[in-house]
């Protein structure tokens, strides 16, 4: 946790964010796998961690914005919790150490609620994603479960979002460190990659890498020689010399915060000239549209100004054609870059995304492209501001069976050359993606350097470790 004045710091900030009413933080429970006492990774609610700090299952919170008073909900280890896990801190202690000095029984929330609302109080509550939350907020509520999401407090979202956009400089601390624990899992996976290996053997190691710090994968790891899918998260596939790896992967620190960087290499530890080639397109868009990073400037800029880079070193390719502009105008760099070229990242890998992207990545004035193919997939657009953390992550993915499609259809011709396309349609893909923080005078990388030019790599390729598979049977 950090110092106790920063939760109540937050608090206090939040609570004059909003006009009146109970503000009300549904925490998360534990998940089992196959039966109640065998559980998933626990994670709490980012926003309840935000605010309380308190990393445990089963609690709830209320602020009363009118009053100032703060309450947690949850139940004190009962003996037959002792017996099995030990004298465990007091709910009553971490509750203090969040500025918070009143606890009361999970029971006892339902009356609570129940009497602010029999006295016509409004009960703010943000978008509930999982199904015990909507289930609580049902019962305590009485709304339709199947609209509960319908009810989320717009005022409570907007509040929280634009708090939590803006990152302090103990959070920015907390986030190099996800950084810093990331930059050494892709480390291990460009020493240890090898050419008959599995990808869930390397993708074993990556884990290992971001356990040790005492953490957890921020989210699953992509980890593939199929890099033209976006989100692979299969790994049966064995690697084979001259193929491209693209590992996707980051840290989440014990406190919540996350990492998220992507580096593809080649198996063979050297690039072939066609992967030099494509590579050095997308690093030279990661390179462009980073140092156009600053307040002020719309994200969405950022991602035109990529997609104009790659099209242009598509162009040298033979690959594309026509004017770079009207190519993009024209979505013709979607045969190629399907996805946005960064998101704000911070408690969540995507940042706050449970609370939706037209609040925290556009505005009311600025709304979200929500039918144009590309345009659709980009989680942030709205302008830039200090304190901002986000990633830039160009691409370049070659799917045959998009290629398929669109050349059947003679789709864009005027900007596409079909025939020289068909040369790279098992190529796969290649992204690469830095996470940067935005600064009153621009913008700054976060975390320790990562190899990232063609040099950079194939020296670190170059320094393979050996490495024992005799648990892992392929």
């Amino acid at each position: 946790m950090f110092n106790t004045s920063t939760y109540i710091n937050r608090r206090n900030k939040l609570q004059q964010s909003v006009s009146d009413g109970i503000l009300l933080f549904l925490g998360n429970a534990e998940s089992p796998m196959n039966f109640a006492d065998n559980a998933y990774h626990f994670r709490q609610d980012s926003t309840f961690l935000y605010y309380f700090g308190i990393n445990e299952p089963n609690l709830s919170a209320v602020m009363d914005v009118e009053t100032g008073d703060c309450i947690v909900f949850g139940n004190e280890h009962s003996m037959d919790e002792i017996i099995w896990m030990g004298r465990l801190e007091t709910l009553s202690s971490k509750a203090e150490k969040s500025g918070v000095t009143c606890t009361k029984p999970s029971s006892s929330l339902s009356e609570y609620l129940n009497k602010a609302l029999s006295k016509g109080r409004t009960v703010h509550f943000l978008p509930p994603y999982r199904d015990g939350n909507k289930i609580k907020l049902h019962q305590f509520l009485n709304i339709p479960l199947e609209s509960v999401s319908q009810y989320a407090s717009v005022p409570f979202i907007k509040a929280v979002v634009a708090q939590r956009s803006i990152k302090s400089e103990e959070e920015i601390a907390e986030i190099e460190n996800a950084v810093n624990n990331s930059v050494a899992m892709h480390t291990v996976a460009m020493r240890m990659a090898k050419s008959g290996m599995n990808e869930k053997q390397l993708a074993a190691m990556v884990q290992f890498a971001a356990e040790s710090t005492g953490g957890h994968l921020a989210y699953p790891t992509i980890m593939t020689v199929n890099g033209q899918i976006l989100h692979n998260h299969h790994y049966h596939n064995i690697l084979q010399e001259g193929q491209l790896i693209l590992n996707d992967s980051g840290a989440e620190t014990a406190m919540g915060y996350a990492g998220d960087l992507t580096r593809t290499f080649p198996v063979s530890g050297k690039f072939t000239t066609k992967q030099s080639d494509v590579y050095q397109i997308v690093l030279n868009a990661l390179d462009i549209a980073t140092a156009a990073l600053k307040p002020g400037v719309k994200y969405l800029d950022i991602h035109l100004l990529s997609c104009k880079i790659l099209v242009a070193g598509l162009k040298e390719l033979g690959l594309m054609k026509g004017d770079t502009e009207e190519a993009v105008a024209a979505g013709a760099h979607t045969l190629f870059f399907q996805c946005g070229t960064g998101h704000m990242m911070g408690l969540d890998v995507h940042d706050m995304e449970d609370l939706g992207e037209q609040y925290v990545g556009y505005t009311d004035t600025f709304k979200k492209d929500t039918s144009t193919f590309g345009l659709k997939s980009l989680r942030l657009g709205k302008e830039l501001q200090t304190g901002y953390v986000l990633t830039v992550e160009p691409g370049l993915y070659f799917i045959p069976e998009l290629i398929d499609l669109w050349k059947a259809e003679k789709k864009l011709e005027a900007f596409i050359n079909y025939d020289k396309v068909e040369e790279y349609r098992d190529f796969s893909g290649i992204r690469i993606e830095d996470d940067v923080v935005i600064t009153a005078d621009g913008h700054r990388i976060l975390g320790q350097p990562l190899a990232k030019s063609i040099s950079e790599i194939e020296g670190l390729r170059a320094q393979k470790n050996e490495f024992s598979f005799n648990l892992w049977p392929n």
